[in-house]
């Protein structure tokens, strides 16, 4: 009889059911609150403590360079200790995480942000392989769910950041703070989860030694597709509202329509996931999300001020639509919920890479030719190749990494 790996489905009862689909979305909201809080508080961070305009840019990249380390360790912690473990743990990380950088020095700003990106990228790469487990029947739903409620916490976040410091009077330190409330909520919630878990659960795979995902052709298509959607995320969280100042906005404008463009990604979180699992190709949807982006770009690159609301909108809802359809290319192009987590290992580390570089690139690029020219067309050729490696990854197949036959892929 084949043992059963900490990943492998379980039978489980209503009640642990409706723990479980608690637990995602409690895990889903920590996701990026913690993040997005801190960019409208730089400013204020900076003047309190001293640190210089680099160290603050660290408080953004070094999650990202910790989502790109601590990825393809995830499965391999899974596999050992089991998923509600695993995320359980995370959760106690990111809580002393959030705590140690609420305070008012730049040793722990540093050190506490690297724990939170560590828990953050535990948490970002085995949420797929859960829903996967556990939610077999309905994965566009769930995953259109936690992908959702990830994004409107983080838009959150960053908009009630300044408010909560200055008009509630916590200061930056109680701002960022905060958050650890719904960290704490996520960490009760998987407490009571690990302990009415299946303990058959918990036990290893003797089973013998899997194909490396890295030599899936498939895999890398989904590697580069989420590596280029998360590049130009954070290239537009990073700089869209100096494009925008640019062209004649005003900074409070400008900061309201990076607020929207994350507002109106929403929807279209939660909907493009359901319609995906509801077709084994997904080509229409990449194609569709492809164009909107590209059009918000240009439409930038044009010059058409009075329209920026409009390229803003299609960036930001072709934003949702490209993350979420990662998302679910982890779960659609994979067999077991142990090659799910493997898979988003894989494409998360090497794609936070990409976003970690995109910021800096951009930022050189509008330096080097002082304005937003050049990098609004760097920005729509990097649109070209995501559609080229979404087409691919949108193609019906499995990733090889159980070693069993996969259907021939066909190149986009």
């Amino acid at each position: 009889m084949t043992s059963r790996t900490s990943l492998e489905p379980t039978t489980s009862s209503t009640g642990r059911t409706w723990l479980i689909f608690a637990g995602i979305i409690l895990i889903a909201i920590n996701l990026r609150a913690a993040i997005t809080s801190v960019g409208p508080l730089i400013g204020i961070i900076r003047e309190d403590t001293g640190i210089s305009s680099t160290m603050a840019g660290m408080l953004t990249t070094l999650p990202l360079l910790a989502f790109a380390l601590l990825s393809p360790m995830a499965p391999a912690m899974a596999k050992k200790w089991g998923l509600e473990t695993t995320l359980l743990l995370s959760m106690v990380v990111l809580t002393f995480g959030i705590g140690i950088r609420s305070i008012s020095s730049p040793v722990t700003l540093l050190l506490g942000t690297a724990f939170l990106g560590v828990a953050i990228a535990v948490g970002n790469v085995l949420l797929p392989s859960l829903v996967k487990r556990d939610f077999p029947r309905h994965i566009g739903l769930m995953t259109g769910t936690y992908s959702a409620s990830m994004n409107l916490l983080a838009a959150t976040a960053s908009g009630v950041s300044i408010p909560l410091a200055t008009q509630a009077g916590l200061g930056w330190q109680g701002s960022l703070l905060i958050w650890a409330s719904l960290s704490v909520l996520a960490l009760i919630v998987w407490l009571i989860q690990r302990s009415s878990s299946d303990k058959t659960a918990e036990v290893r795979s003797t089973a013998t030694k899997q194909q490396s995902v890295l030599r899936s052709p498939l895999a890398w298509y989904i590697t580069l597709f989420m590596g280029l959607q998360s590049f130009t995320f954070y290239v537009n969280i990073s700089w869209l509202p100096e494009i925008l100042r640019s062209q004649g906005m005003d900074y409070s404008a400008a900061g309201w329509m990076l607020s929207i463009l994350q507002f109106v990604s929403l929807p279209f979180s939660f909907i493009i996931p359901v319609l995906a699992g509801r077709n084994p190709n997904q080509r229409v949807l990449v194609t569709i999300s492809a164009l909107s982006m590209l059009t918000g770009y240009v439409g930038l690159l044009s010059g058409m001020s009075s329209l920026n609301l409009l390229w803003v909108m299609l960036v930001g809802i072709s934003g949702g639509a490209n993350f979420s359809l990662s998302l679910m290319f982890f779960t659609l192009r994979t067999k077991t919920a142990h090659e799910a987590a493997a898979l988003s290992g894989m494409a998360q580390s090497l794609g936070y890479l990409l976003a970690a570089i995109g910021p800096m690139l951009i930022g050189f690029l509008h330096d080097a030719t002082d304005g937003w020219k050049v990098p609004l067309m760097v920005l729509s050729a990097v649109v070209v190749v995501l559609f080229f490696f979404g087409f691919g990854a949108a193609k019906p197949g499995y990733t090889s990494a159980s070693g069993e036959s996969t259907p021939k892929m066909e190149k986009p």
